[in-house]
């Protein structure tokens, strides 16, 4: 049994001092930090950029999770590779030729990850496990903090994990969207490996952070 992971999403942080909340978090246990890149093209909003990231890269030694909700990903790769990304994650509806791309960044040395749509079904993985380090599950819509967990991701982390158990893969299974402290259970139990939150682990002032961080760990273990 191993602890899980858990990667704070710094969208829920508070931009105005971004680099002490990401000490912050990582003081307090995070063990990845999870980036959301949104372009305001695959997803309705605006964040980061590879400058923003490297700029932050200072500020924790622990693994960068970069989550791209992007058009075009494969034009990005080198940018977040020099920025600091240790993760680079892509959506398959956001480029063509997914399976070139996801080999490009782990050439670029970083682990390549696919996130998958609510409505993005598992079998969209089935050629591309061999490339893989990450899963990552959406169970919101993507461009938006604060959105409730949609109950029937819970089958799809389900699929998932018999998928990564049948390759004997050491894949990450991660989780993203309405991540709390009272779901972390089922979620894990459907087979998640490592759950991201935002509005959970950042909510009070940093002196809570850790407190909340073990709450979605408390009684979990995978």
């Amino acid at each position: 049994m191993t602890d899980t992971l858990i990667s704070p999403s710094i969208l829920s942080a508070d931009f105005a001092r971004l680099g002490e909340e990401i000490a912050a978090i990582d003081a307090a246990g995070a063990d990845m930090i999870h980036v959301d890149v949104m372009d305001g093209h695959y997803v309705p909003n605006l964040t980061f950029g590879a400058p923003i990231l490297k700029k932050l890269r200072p500020h924790s030694k622990k693994p960068f999770d970069v989550h791209l909700m992007i058009s075009n990903p494969a034009d990005y790769i080198h940018a977040f590779a020099d920025a600091g990304a240790d993760i680079l994650t892509i959506h398959p509806e956001a480029d063509p030729h997914a399976h070139r791309t996801l080999q490009a960044i782990r050439a670029a040395g970083m682990k390549p990850g696919i996130a998958l749509n609510p409505s993005t079904p598992a079998h969209w993985v089935d050629f591309l496990l061999d490339e893989l380090d990450l899963i990552l599950v959406m169970s919101v819509n993507p461009g938006f903090g604060g959105q409730s967990f949609i109950p029937n991701q819970l089958e799809k982390i389900r699929q998932l994990r018999a998928k990564i158990d049948a390759k004997d893969r050491n894949i990450i299974l991660e989780v993203d969207g309405g991540v709390t402290p009272e779901n972390a259970a089922s979620i894990l139990k459907a087979g998640a490996t490592s759950l991201v939150a935002g509005s959970a682990v950042f909510k009070g002032d940093p002196s809570s952070y850790a407190d909340n961080i073990r709450a979605l760990r408390k009684n979990h273990t995978i």
